[in-house]
């Protein structure tokens, strides 16, 4: 659990074995879930029309969101630009890989002159054809579900649905580095509600169905390329962070050499 890691780059182009496949659907059939309701579903898509439409529609929105500024604006608390400020605080993702002539303006690269700059130089579009060509390279889609008799969301039933597909999805990203493979969400058709729709009606999903997320997945080549803007995110809080003692004002103390950005002790 503490080795789980987040595939950014590319998959080899193999399938992924139906016997993997069905070791993956048994590891989230396995998480706990309200009065054993096993609310998720899931479809496994290989169908290579179906990934390369899906594939099209990631591309599209991110070019979308990137474009008009939109995603930048909703994570921009999230981005760090310096490994001392990622040891600061411990959280969010570090932007320590970009395009060369966008490194000199790091700091400035997600404010509106940065983003002028970006546009200026055919990022958005550059963006969107690499998030095009890593989903249109996964042999292997996964869509997961909820069904709306147990997803009620202002109810406690929503809670608990939400919180079993979460266990689910958890359970699968663990199993997928046991046997080789990478795994990453595919979001940003999310972030556009018509997109998202898009999908869900290629998906051909049923109105007793909710479609929760996407994800590619495949198995893992010898090394890794990287994207053309990148970032590091293995930094982790330290326990005095996001653990309490008996009541939420004691801080649990910080754990003697250990390193949490890799869930190992230090010398």
């Amino acid at each position: 659990m503490l080795n789980r890691r987040t595939t950014n780059g590319p998959f080899r182009p193999d399938p992924v074995s139906r016997e993997h496949q069905h070791v993956l659907m048994r590891a989230a059939q396995a998480a706990p879930s309200h009065f054993n309701s096993q609310p998720w579903r899931f479809v496994l898509i290989e169908n290579p029309q179906t990934i390369a439409r899906i594939a099209q529609i990631s591309g599209e929105s991110m070019t979308e969101l990137i474009e008009a500024g939109v995603f930048f604006e909703r994570y921009r608390r999230y981005f760090r630009f310096s490994e001392a400020e990622m040891n600061e605080r411990r959280d969010g993702i570090h932007i320590d890989h970009l395009p060369g002539p966008l490194r000199p303006f790091t700091r400035q690269i997600f404010s509106d002159a940065g983003l002028k700059l970006m546009r200026q130089l055919g990022v958005p579009k550059k963006l969107g054809e690499d998030n095009r060509r890593l989903v249109a390279g996964s042999p292997l889609l996964l869509a997961a579900l909820l069904d709306k008799g147990e997803y009620r969301p202002g109810e406690l039933s929503g809670f608990y649905s939400v919180f079993g597909l979460g266990a689910a999805v958890e359970n699968i990203w663990n199993a997928v580095g046991a046997l080789g493979m990478g795994i990453q969400f595919v979001s940003t058709p999310m972030e556009i509600p018509r997109q998202w729709q898009a999908i869900g009606e290629l998906l051909r999903v049923p109105p007793d169905l909710e479609l929760m997320a996407v994800y590619r997945l495949g198995y893992l080549p010898p090394e890794q390329a990287r994207p053309s803007i990148d970032w590091s995110s293995r930094h982790r809080k330290r326990l005095s962070q996001f653990v309490s003692r008996d009541t939420c004002d004691v801080p649990e103390a910080d754990s003697a050499g250990q390193d949490q950005s890799a869930g190992e002790t230090t010398p």
